[in-house]
């Protein structure tokens, strides 16, 4: 019944073991890692396979396919015994009403989108912030997904919305239609809560905006035959004024068919500092950046193709590095490290901010108006830094409050912050406690910090224990993992274990409470779970990405394995009670190493995989992945 089980529950994961969103302080690359998609593949591939219409994803015969597969699973899932209460579950944790509200934060009010039973689609909400802080939120409605798509008689699926700064009234909102990649995009006032007559808007396309002022955007679109890639994204990226056509739209950069897109955005400074930057995308892990001028002129950004820039704190642009850079004036500066160019003297050599220590990562950078935040993973548990510029040199230290109690355990990252502001939000959560909202507070001479909420307990966690090892790879690299366990699970080899990974496009797995997951799989069926932190993602910074990607990812698979095997010589499981599970890249990971293992585990639970390593690059967004996965055509 528990392999059984396994299987029923996989629904769970779904959302359980995905990846926390992060606001990044720029855009990046348009291109994103693997998912579903519902773009159709080109129709000029040419194979042999007699299943090759499968690839035309929205056709009737594909779609009547899938329903009689899904068909197939149901019947045997739902006659099982255990599924009804299950699904019950699993529906109650999913659709409670008292679960944590997510917020941004901008001008005095946090930001919500809500869905539930009675709001299918959706609300974009706020409140004041001292409002959210309350135990009940008086909620004020923005925008109501439900009602728009009755109205206007859609399939409205929120994308989310940008808004222009300082003011934050004016906002560019993206809608999709069934949730597809493409957006349309609309300009809209929160301060009436309406659709601005006559205001910036795009058809349904794979678009991107970003402000420049009240009157002026970045637009990168299908602007026409030739103007989208390879990978489905747009070849340019314009400067459209308002009021006039789309088609007037003045060119700022173009690029290739190859390379992955466009970008452009502004910084907003405070004193009504503003920085225009364009970027283009080389490939998955490449770009080039330029200051856009106020004449129109471009001024190359002299960083590395493969540095992740984070954005600008007073006047210096910040950037990590996934490679070692020898500066002019004989600096090296260490991969991983965090760096800021002066963006008034780009001749500069660049100034160390923060340099990662062994088992540490920088994985996200966050700016406040006084403060450069810096998320980092250490021993695969997340932490925040602050640094700050006194006078030629930056200072780094640990935020006021993350040393007491509450935040010395668990994982605390950034959730959003703001340059122009002197709140920002985070988050705090391990395995077995559920996550809290946490308020900073950035004076300028110190960031408090302060939990306001926290969810209610999903499942009974008194009984449970989470524990850190490590297994020993192929090449003897040591691999970490997570065990989340019952405290009195006997080391006999017989208890039900499921072991989740995903290795790939430097996404590190960090801890994160285990919901519906906890309730149904640790508290009812007395399972194991584990979490393993296998090289291709970004727990220990670029060197661990980098060491599975390309003709290495069998590296990824070699530590999963090692995982495995690791989990059967401590007589934590065996392998007839050893199940895996992975989505997406994480799909791809299980479907190698059960082709190469199948002696090794009792179940796979393979979810919206990406597996035909032949043809992908083909396929809809596919093409982006190569800088991850390699071309199939080399």
């Amino acid at each position: 019944m528990k392999r059984f089980a396994l299987l029923i529950i996989s629904a769970v994961f779904v959302n359980a073991c995905a990846s926390k969103p992060k606001q990044d302080s720029l855009p990046q690359a348009q291109a994103q890692p693997p998912a579903q998609q519902t773009q159709q593949p080109p129709s000029t591939a040419k194979s042999d396979d007699p299943n090759l219409w499968l690839e035309e994803v929205e056709s009737e015969k594909s779609l009547a396919w899938v329903k009689e597969r899904n068909s197939e699973s149901e019947a045997r899932l739902k006659n099982n015994p255990v599924y009804k209460a299950t699904e019950k579950d699993i529906r109650r944790i999913l659709l409670a009403k008292d679960r944590l509200p997510f917020v941004t934060y901008a001008k005095g009010y946090v930001y919500n989108f809500w869905q539930d039973e009675k709001n299918v689609r959706g609300l974009y909400r706020r409140a004041k912030l001292d409002d959210y802080k309350k135990a009940i939120v008086p909620w004020e409605t923005v925008i109501d997904l439900d009602q728009l798509a009755k109205k206007e008689n859609e399939n409205w699926v929120w994308k989310g919305m940008g808004c222009l700064p300082p003011e934050e009234r004016l906002c560019l909102l993206n809608f999709s239609r069934g949730g597809k990649d493409a957006v349309v995009i609309r300009e809209f006032d929160l301060s009436t809560k309406s659709f601005v007559k006559n205001g910036f808007t795009l058809p349904e396309a794979k678009s991107g905006v970003n402000w420049i002022s009240q009157d002026k955007i970045f637009v990168s679109t299908d602007f026409g035959p030739g103007t989208m890639n390879k990978s489905g994204y747009a070849k340019q990226i314009k400067v459209w004024s308002r009021g006039t056509p789309l088609k007037n739209a003045k060119l700022v950069l173009d690029s290739t068919d190859d390379e992955l897109g466009v970008n452009g955005w502004t910084v907003n400074e405070p004193d009504n500092i503003q920085w225009q930057i364009v970027m283009r995308s080389l490939d998955f892990y490449r770009s080039k950046h330029w200051l856009f001028k106020k004449d129109g002129s471009l001024v190359e950004i002299p960083i590395p193709e493969d540095a992740n820039v984070n954005g600008v704190f007073v006047g210096h642009l910040l950037f990590t590095l996934k490679s070692d850079l020898k500066a002019g004036d004989g600096k090296t500066f260490k991969q991983g490290s965090l760096l800021a160019l002066n963006l008034s003297n780009l001749a500069s050599t660049p100034e160390l901010v923060y340099e990662a220590p062994a088992k540490t990562s920088v994985d996200d950078v966050s700016i406040t108006k006084h403060s450069v935040l810096i998320g980092i993973v250490e021993n695969v548990q997340g932490r925040i830094l602050k640094a700050q510029r006194v006078g030629d040199k930056w200072e780094v230290s640990r935020l006021q409050g993350q040393d007491r109690e509450a935040f010395q355990a668990g994982n605390l990252v950034i959730h959003s912050g703001d340059p122009l502001e002197e709140i920002f939000i985070a988050q705090h959560e391990d395995f077995l406690s559920p996550a809290s909202i946490v308020i900073g507070e950035d004076s300028g001479k110190g960031i408090f910090l302060y939990k306001v909420k926290s969810a209610p307990a999903r499942f009974n966690s008194n009984n449970l224990i989470s524990e850190q090892f490590e297994a020993t790879s192929k090449d003897g690299t040591k691999i970490p993992y997570f065990v989340i366990r019952p405290k009195d699970a006997k080391m006999d080899g017989k208890n039900p274990t499921l072991l989740y990974g995903y290795g790939g496009f430097m996404n590190s797995q960090t801890p994160w409470y285990l919901n519906a997951t906890g309730k149904v799989w640790l508290e009812k069926q007395q399972g194991v779970f584990v979490v393993a932190n296998i090289r291709g993602g970004g727990e220990f910074g670029p060197a661990w990405h980098e060491a599975a990607v390309k003709t290495n990812r069998q590296k990824a698979f070699d530590d999963f394995i090692a995982v495995a095997e690791d989990l059967i010589d401590r007589d934590i499981t065996s392998k007839k009670k050893l199940a895996i599970m992975g989505g997406s890249n994480g799909g791809l990971l299980v479907g190698a190493v059960m082709v190469q293992r199948p002696d090794l585990f009792k179940a796979v639970v393979c979810q919206v995989p990406l597996l035909d390593m032949l043809r992908y690059h083909m396929l809809l967004a596919g093409h982006s992945w190569i800088g991850e996965y390699g071309s199939p055509d080399v």
